[in-house]
């Protein structure tokens, strides 16, 4: 049996999953990602591929419970919708050569509609950038610190970093989510700039940057797989 391998169980609907093998597993368990769906079985170590299977197929309707709860990845072209700033906006193709916000939807240029997702994706990106600069920038001014570079990424593992530098990292997804959530996310970086820890000292920092952090921490926590469902890319 080959570690990392794809099957496909057999049903309606089908399921694929991954059979991966772990020396410190201790009994089978099974993970369907919040953010893209994949269905991953672990094996513990002697385990053989017929048992792997065996114990999925016993698993299978709870698996396709799980699968149906997730959103799916959806690659945003005209005639769908996309998150902005919080708002799910209409994607609307119209004349011109570029991406813009207009009124409650957002228009992309009809030629090459193929093309659609790479122009969002810089759209996002732009918009993205200037409101993070602001907020990293209004943040840092109330601590009377600055901050280094900024730079923004396609990450699934965190929304933001700080590193030891002062140069702060952001997702550029974060644009999707409302506005409240970006400025606390910009609030949490800035304040590594005072501690570089997660200590009680860090959480006052934050507090006196954003007071009301929880709120902004849950619905990361809730709808982080929204934000990570479109495909931006082949």
């Amino acid at each position: 049996m080959n570690m990392g391998e794809q099957v496909l169980l057999s049903g309606d609907p089908p399921i694929e999953l991954v059979l991966k093998a772990s020396a410190r597993a201790r009994r089978f368990s099974l993970r369907v990602s919040r953010l893209d769906g994949r269905v991953t079985l672990t094996l513990p170590r002697g385990a053989s591929r017929r048992q792997a299977l065996a114990f999925a197929e016993e698993k299978a309707e709870w698996i396709r419970r799980h699968i149906a709860e997730h959103p799916g990845e959806m690659r945003p072209l005209p005639g769908q919708a996309i998150s902005f700033r919080g708002a799910s906006l209409p994607i609307v193709a119209a004349p011109g050569r570029a991406v813009r916000l207009v009124d409650d939807r957002i228009e992309v240029p009809a030629r090459d509609p193929e093309r659609t997702p790479a122009r969002l994706a810089a759209f996002l990106k732009h918009h993205a950038r200037l409101d993070l600069v602001e907020a990293s920038r209004r943040h840092a001014a109330r601590l009377g610190l600055a901050h280094g570079r900024i730079t923004l990424r396609d990450t699934r593992s965190r929304w933001g970093s700080c590193s030891a530098q002062g140069d702060l990292m952001y997702s550029w997804r974060l644009i999707m989510a409302p506005p409240g959530v970006l400025d606390y996310v910009a609030a949490h970086e800035v304040a590594h700039l005072a501690e570089m820890n997660h200590s009680p000292a860090f959480w006052v920092q934050v507090a006196r940057l954003y007071p009301d952090y929880d709120a902004p921490r849950r619905w990361l926590r809730t709808n982080a797989q929204n934000l990570h469902r479109y495909r931006f890319k082949d």
